[in-house]
């Protein structure tokens, strides 16, 4: 028997040169997206460590201090106080793709109840 060639030929080779950028993409967005919502979080856990310590009538400078250690690179922390309630929310940037794509900015926000005693 003889082998009879066909059309088909290098289409697999055409095949993965068409998906495998397409794949790259698609993985690339995926680590992306984890990333954000790991920064986003963190902020969360930024933002209750910096509310309790708000709560407990921490100097201000501290407390934003305290955000940004716990926080993501470059997050910044909004204190605002409200009769007994004080809130705080941590904003960060966060890069995708080593910033080849536009910076995304996630936030965490938590609020605390001042203690007893405290003005």
């Amino acid at each position: 028997m003889r082998h009879e060639p066909t059309r088909d030929r290098g289409s697999a080779s055409a095949e993965l040169a068409v998906a495998l950028p397409t794949l790259m993409l698609v993985i690339g967005f995926g680590m992306g997206a984890v990333s954000a919502v790991a920064a986003q979080l963190r902020c969360v856990d930024a933002a209750r460590e910096a509310a309790r310590a708000a709560a407990r009538a921490e100097p201000a400078g501290t407390v934003r201090e305290l955000a940004a250690e716990t926080g993501p690179a470059g997050s910044q922390a909004e204190i605002r106080s409200t009769g007994d309630r004080v809130v705080v929310t941590v904003h960060a940037p966060v890069h995708l793709l080593g910033g080849m794509l536009p910076d995304v900015t996630v936030w965490g926000q938590a609020v605390g109840l001042r203690e007893p005693g405290v003005p």
